[in-house]
């Protein structure tokens, strides 16, 4: 991965606003539309809930809000597996056949992961008949390392932050017998993850048919996604700015305050490393972003903010007392969009994001609580 600027010292705590009307002046083309068709072909698809939730619009002061539930997906707690299919499959086709036509030898899948993403990989790795080596940071709470064994897969834990454990996972993958199946770019490795974004798309083209079936057809007015490297918030951008102008919601992506890379990269124009501290949000305690994904946030992204784990405690406990499954990484789009509007900027943060009492809003939660080891206590002390 290539060095970026370090920034050790104390992380803004507060938000960053796009340009006014950015939303309707950035586009790109959307994701390849054979891939819901790929994730609609296996045998444990199906949609995951998009739960209307009244009780929160009415504290939110908006007309609706939507929760895109990924507690249970292809199998797991997590939206993840949706990356990591596609992605294996675009790997596995491009592989030659053996000389006398005999399928090829099983390739070592290498990965590296704060927990979600890593059993994903292990699990398609598993069905598919491959191998997998996931590489884990410090700080993964050790029944997520065990979720990844359970899936036949090496695991090695790495004393590091998950940039580390991503660097370590590379020099794996540079053996002839192995490939990288990482969920973040750097300049010379792109492609991969772009098929894994490429993979997400699915879940946004499943809030525009259930958003339809609950009778709002013109499409959300806020979607609010929780960001690590920024794949998923990248494949979000990528879906609702590929629209024509004028039919683009507001975009929020939300971290935690020691992991804020995306807010602390939009804040100076520039994408930078951190350093990471601990944080109950796991699975987004990320310090560098995406290089394929920095474009789409920077240009696509309306306005991004930075939690504490007791916020986004409280918006998982939130959550399970309205029937939605969530750890602290799924629930920090709520905990994000409380952030904003919890503050004496309420009405200039309302007015950037177009926020009305008729306003539609969908908030991504990324896991299930099984997901993420770490209990509401935990995350709050």
């Amino acid at each position: 991965m290539p060095e970026l600027v370090s920034t050790p010292r104390a992380l803004p705590l507060t938000t960053w606003s796009a340009r006014p009307g950015s939303r309707n002046a950035w586009r790109c083309e959307p994701a390849p539309v054979e891939v819901r068709d790929f994730h609609a072909a296996l045998p444990d698809y199906a949609p995951t809930p998009l739960t209307e939730l009244p009780a929160l619009a009415r504290e939110l002061e908006v007309g609706r809000v939507f929760v895109k539930d990924e507690s249970s997906r292809l199998g797991l707690p997590a939206f993840k597996a949706l990356g990591a299919s596609w992605a294996v499959r675009r790997i596995l086709a491009e592989r030659p056949a053996a000389a006398d036509g005999a399928d090829p030898e099983p390739v070592t899948l290498v990965t590296a992961t704060d927990g979600n993403h890593g059993r994903a990989v292990a699990r398609v790795a598993r069905l598919l008949g491959q191998r997998a080596h996931v590489f884990v940071p410090r700080g993964v709470h050790p029944r997520a390392v065990s979720a990844i064994t359970a899936e036949q897969a090496k695991v090695t834990q790495v004393a590091g932050p998950y940039d580390e454990a991503v660097r370590l996972a590379a020099e794996r993958a540079g053996r002839a017998d192995a490939v990288l199946v990482q969920d973040t770019g750097w300049p010379g490795y792109e492609r991969i993850p772009a098929w894994i974004v490429e993979g997400y798309s699915t879940l946004c083209a499943e809030i525009d048919e259930q958003l339809t079936a609950a009778g709002v057809a013109a499409g959300p007015g806020l979607v609010a996604v929780p960001v690590g490297v920024g794949s998923l918030a990248q494949a979000v951008v990528t879906h609702y700015r590929s629209r024509p102008s004028g039919q683009a919601p507001a975009l929020l992506s939300v971290e935690p305050m020691a992991a804020a890379c995306v807010l602390e990269s939009l804040t100076r124009d520039a994408p930078v490393s951190i350093t990471t501290g601990d944080t109950a949000m796991a699975g987004l305690n990320c310090g560098t972003p995406s290089s394929i994904a920095w474009p789409h946030l920077r240009n696509g992204l309306d306005a991004a903010v930075a939690v504490s784990d007791p916020e986004a405690a409280r918006a998982a406990a939130t959550l399970a007392e309205l029937g939605v499954s969530s750890g602290p990484c799924g629930a920090a789009g709520l905990a994000g969009l409380r952030a904003l509007l919890d503050t004496p900027e309420n009405g200039r943060w309302r007015t950037a994001l177009g926020l009305g009492p008729s306003s539609v809003v969908v908030l991504l939660s990324t896991e299930g609580a099984a997901a993420n080891p770490h209990s509401a206590q935990e995350a709050a002390g």
